[in-house]
């Protein structure tokens, strides 16, 4: 017997790899949203109409993660001082280190 595919709906679903989540987390998981915007990772800040790519996280030394436009935005007010809008210690971007 020959099967002849007429049709085919492919569905995919991504997100960013913080480290922090596991596959017991559900989306709404606090730690699964900027603390800045509260939108979850995979959602992009206010600014961008699109995720993924163009609007990247961005982590600090101190192990918190923002969309890198919220935390920029949040740097450049006079009331951030430079500091982690998380645990105001003075903001210090992260090395990434990617595991292959």
């Amino acid at each position: 017997m020959k099967v002849k595919v007429k049709n085919w709906h492919a569905i995919a679903q991504w997100r960013w790899d913080t480290g922090t989540s596991s596959d017991t987390h559900d989306a709404d998981d606090e730690g699964d949203v900027c603390g800045i915007c509260r939108v979850p990772y995979e959602g992009c800040c206010p600014s961008c109409k699109m995720p993924g790519d163009d609007c990247p996280l961005i982590w600090g030394e101190c192990t918190h993660i923002f969309h890198m436009h919220c935390l920029l935005k949040w740097i450049g007010t006079a009331a951030s001082k430079q500091q982690c809008p998380m645990d105001r210690r003075p903001w210090v971007t992260a090395e990434r280190k990617i595991n292959n």
